[in-house]
């Protein structure tokens, strides 16, 4: 199989044998695929320097298999990350390896992820990390809807009732919102007001209550998918905020 010129973002890359890379990347009609390209690390290569995370890009390859061999790259247009938000890129990127299959597009995924980048890039100034919060929670929700663990946020698990803005639930990721009752959340879940799972689901997450427990239903569903498997960029970001908060 050939592909030609498909829109693509490196989501990894690493050495393989002495001048060529291994790429992991995001694909609009091929998902994400794994792709070998030759010759990438000679400095006289048209591909060297070009085959960074985050930079969007027209790739063609061969595929024979599981593994692909890369053809061509030209850059698309022109993306800057810088500090936190360079950080919540790597983020994305390493859910995306970690919870997509190889070869299993996802158009609605792929736009959803060139526009939280966009949104990351833009993330400077006052308000920058609500902005960028905001961005990462919406993009975490279209991941759970396409992998088949969307969230249940408009309905009560047992009644079926619409969810009620004054009330508060415990979030199961196995059933969704049950009515809380009791002081204490039962079994796995989650305390979350009525308020949060409607905003999360209208996509409005501008109030910092909201975001914060949409921040931790997120934690606790991509938990569930992500079994005992870390995710580095969480700790890479954690170690950014302790010597930011040191040197303070």
């Amino acid at each position: 199989m050939r592909v030609m010129l498909e829109p693509v973002y490196v989501l990894h890359r690493r050495p393989w044998r002495d001048s060529s890379l291994i790429l992991e990347v995001l694909s609009l009609s091929h998902g994400r695929c794994a792709l070998i390209a030759r010759g990438a690390r000679r400095p006289k290569s048209r591909l060297h320097g070009i085959l960074q995370p985050f930079g969007p890009l027209f790739a063609s390859w061969t595929m024979r298999g599981e593994l692909g061999a890369l053809v061509s790259a030209e850059g698309r247009g022109g993306l800057c990350l810088q500090g936190r938000a360079l950080i919540s890129g790597f983020y994305l990127n390493e859910l995306l390896i970690k919870l997509l299959a190889r070869h299993d597009p996802h158009p609605r995924l792929f736009a959803a992820y060139e526009q939280t980048l966009d949104e990351l890039a833009a993330c400077t100034g006052e308000g920058s990390e609500r902005r960028e919060q905001r961005a990462l929670r919406l993009f975490e929700k279209v991941l759970l809807d396409e992998i088949g663990y969307g969230l249940v946020l408009d309905r009560e698990a047992e009644s079926g009732e619409p969810i009620a803005d004054e009330a508060e639930y415990d979030y199961h990721p196995e059933r969704g919102p049950v009515t809380a009752w009791g002081r204490e959340t039962a079994g796995r879940g989650l305390r979350l007001r009525g308020r949060s799972l409607i905003a999360l689901e209208r996509g409005e997450l501008d109030d910092a209550d909201v975001l914060r427990e949409a921040r931790g239903l997120m934690r606790l569903a991509l938990g569930v998918c992500l079994g005992n498997r870390p995710l580095h960029s969480r700790e890479l970001l954690r170690s950014v905020v302790a010597v930011t908060a040191d040197e303070t």
